[in-house]
């Protein structure tokens, strides 16, 4: 298992040591559940590279429904 250093301010600290203790773990393992939970939302770097790649890519079916008329709005 790796070891990492973080430096935080008071604050930071007192809301880690107060989000540990609410949840009833370690402060080391509420931080690792953070990180798990944050970074596996990222999508990989080699996906966002794809990102407007495929020129053809039908973005909507052609001859799929119009979307209706905007409602009137009202002024104020």
């Amino acid at each position: 298992m790796s070891q990492i250093t973080l430096y935080l301010d008071d604050a930071t600290q007192a809301l880690v040591d107060q989000a540990a203790r609410a949840n009833g773990v370690s402060k080391s393992r509420w931080v690792a559940d953070i990180i798990r939970k944050y970074a596996a939302q990222e999508w990989p770097q080699d996906c966002l590279a794809l990102a407007g790649r495929f020129a053809d890519f039908p973005l909507r079916e052609e001859g799929g429904s119009v979307q209706p008329a905007d409602v009137p709005r009202l002024g104020f």
